[in-house]
């Protein structure tokens, strides 16, 4: 099989990763990739949102499956243009259609679809422009603290908790008054704070039929403690210690079933992954938010325990037949440590040598590049989060020993990273 895998940061190195080892995989082709994922197979040089260039590899590269690995193609419509283009008919996209990615493309939307499906959740309004002073008055009488959300795509960092009035009203003003998330925060959603143990669970759904995958925590502040801003995420560990059988049977009777009947009674083409961000409130699921593919760092822990071939699961997946498959799951836990460039999530410095990438233990670590090039035969730094490095333990203190002994191996200008993955479990 011959497939295109759409993304280039450590979600996709895990995909890709992942693909490589299936015999079922005869070429690989990443667009853009990374440093890492040409480790895998083969860089193509355009962006994920250059929708006539992938089509036109698709055609030259004769693929047979293309796996979408960020949101931004999905929420506009790469699934719908692949399988509608005539040159294309035998193609299989792994992503949902453009409606049903409005689940992470509009947080407004996938909050009116939870409350449709009696899906757990915090209650919420939105507002615009139009209603900014109904949405200043509300703030004003919410109780506290309270939480603003950016409708649309904001790269992880659209949602801001705010501890005071004083707080929420200055940051519901730069939101919607300021733009300060640009086309984003056009619509904000103001919701009540739970306060609770957050949890991500992984689904791979085919349209009518699921499974579901390894669940997962991460951590999505920058500083020690979970202190400071939010990032795309620093670390994440798997499997997560109070996930145990009657919370997961909770889960997916109250979340996940409702989601997958309401994807069909709505009509809304759906065969690819859903990310399920839970906050567990008294052993209660309530859900936070959808994505519409993977998480990251998530994949990162979520593959390395997935035993089955993954190949096999995206094929069965495009045929509907997911209900034929058991998946099988490392029972080890994995922990991944995410290294950043000094300065994010704020501004930010690229193209700083890494060294000592081929210095990990093989044994029990994969390193996953995240935001790497290559420039001149050297790698160097891309994006705010750089690489990661996972590992594997017998326990959460285990994995995160030894992730934080290897990661100590690597190092750019100015690398940070978080020694306290996994804390509340150690």
């Amino acid at each position: 099989m011959r497939i295109l895998l759409l993304g280039s940061g450590g979600r996709e190195h895990a995909l890709a990763w992942k693909i490589s080892q299936s015999p079922l995989c005869e070429c690989l082709f990443i667009a853009p990739g990374n440093a890492g994922t040409a480790q895998c197979g083969t860089n193509l040089n355009f962006g994920v949102t250059d929708f006539e260039s992938i089509k036109k590899a698709c055609i030259k590269k004769k693929i047979d499956l293309v796996l979408v690995g960020p949101e931004e193609p999905l929420v506009k419509g790469i699934t719908d243009f692949l399988i509608s283009c005539p040159d294309l008919k035998s193609i299989d996209v792994i992503g949902p259609g453009k409606n049903a990615a409005q689940l992470e493309g509009s947080k407004a939307f996938a909050k009116a679809f939870m409350m449709r499906h009696n899906i757990p959740t915090a209650p919420y309004k939105e507002f615009t422009l139009d209603n900014y002073m109904e949405g200043i008055q509300y703030i004003q009488q919410h109780e506290l603290p309270v939480v603003l959300k950016a409708d649309g795509l904001a790269s992880g960092k659209g949602v801001v908790i705010c501890g005071s009035r004083l707080e929420a009203m200055a940051e519901f003003e730069l939101m919607l008054q300021r733009a300060k998330f640009g086309e984003a925060g056009r619509k904000a959603v103001v919701e009540q704070f739970l306060g609770g143990k957050e949890i991500s669970v992984f689904v791979l759904i085919d349209g009518k039929n699921y499974v579901i995958l390894p669940e997962a925590k991460d951590y999505k502040r920058i500083g020690e403690n979970d202190t400071g801003p939010n990032t795309g995420g620093m670390g994440a560990i798997s499997p997560v210690p109070f996930a145990k059988a009657a919370l997961m049977k909770k889960i997916e009777e109250k979340v996940i079933k409702p989601t997958v009947k309401g994807l069909l009674e709505e009509g809304l083409e759906y065969r690819g992954f859903i990310f399920f961000g839970l906050m567990i409130v008294d052993d209660e699921p309530y859900m936070i938010e959808y994505n519409c593919r993977m998480g990251d760092p998530e994949a990162e822990v979520v593959l390395p325990r997935l035993k089955n071939d993954l190949v096999e699961l995206l094929t069965f997946a495009a045929n509907q037949s997911l209900d034929k498959i058991k998946i099988e799951t490392d029972p080890r836990t994995v922990c991944t440590i995410v290294a950043v460039s000094g300065g994010y999530p704020g501004e930010y410095k690229k193209g700083y040598t890494i060294n000592g990438l081929n210095d990990i233990n093989p044994a029990d670590s994969i390193l996953f590049h995240m935001g790497t090039s290559t420039e001149k035969g050297k790698v160097v730094t891309s994006g705010g989060r750089v690489f990661c490095v996972t590992s594997y333990g017998k326990s959460v203190f285990d994995a995160v020993e030894i992730s934080k002994e290897e990661i100590q191996k690597v190092s750019f200008e100015k690398m940070q990273y978080r020694n306290d993955i996994g804390y509340e479990f150690e």
